[in-house]
């Protein structure tokens, strides 16, 4: 249970991961003005557009150290695109769920950045996870996004392809042979 008012905008993870809470919560999409960016008007979104995002910290002991403070992200929300094959609005879910570890400075988080699968990050008393959970849900974007089956908007069809009888490469060199006239 929490005892303590965490901020997401201004999170200390120290404290979440010791205290082992969790944090949650919903903000409108117009909060993520970076999301925002790379989708439709929020006026073409299906119902209300919201972000729904969960925190979880929890210290993880390490044999002959101190504990590793570990954030655990879970965040989703539907988004309106264009489909780039008919140009028409597609609806897509977007979810994101991540473990990051946190350490103590730059050096050490580039240096285990390459060994682990999880994302490391520095350790900050004023972390904006809000930042983190748009960055994710932008990470997770689709790179062509469009429905599951459509057709080509009109005048863009693709050509139907003729099979024509392919030409002789010899008839050519034949041709070549005879006398001029």
């Amino acid at each position: 249970m929490v005892t303590k008012a965490f901020d997401p905008s201004r999170l200390d993870v120290v404290t979440l991961a010791t205290d082992g809470a969790a944090l949650q919560g919903e903000w409108p999409a117009a909060d993520l003005p970076r999301l925002l960016e790379s989708a439709l008007p929020v006026s073409q979104w299906l119902p209300p557009p919201s972000v729904r995002w969960v925190l979880r910290g929890r210290l993880q002991p390490k044999a002959g150290s101190t504990p590793e403070v570990w954030l655990n992200l879970v965040a989703s929300c539907r988004v309106a695109l264009t489909c780039q094959r008919c140009l028409q609005t597609v609806h897509e879910s977007l979810h994101a769920e991540r473990d990051f570890l946190f350490v103590s400075d730059e050096a050490h988080a580039q240096a285990l950045d390459d060994e682990l699968e999880a994302d490391v990050l520095v350790i900050s008393r004023a972390f904006d996870a809000k930042s983190l959970v748009e960055d994710e849900l932008i990470l997770t974007l689709p790179l062509v996004p469009r429905h599951q089956d459509c057709a080509f908007p009109a005048g863009f069809a693709p050509e139907p392809e003729v099979s024509a009888p392919a030409d002789n490469p010899f008839a050519a060199l034949a041709k070549l042979r005879l006398p001029p006239q």
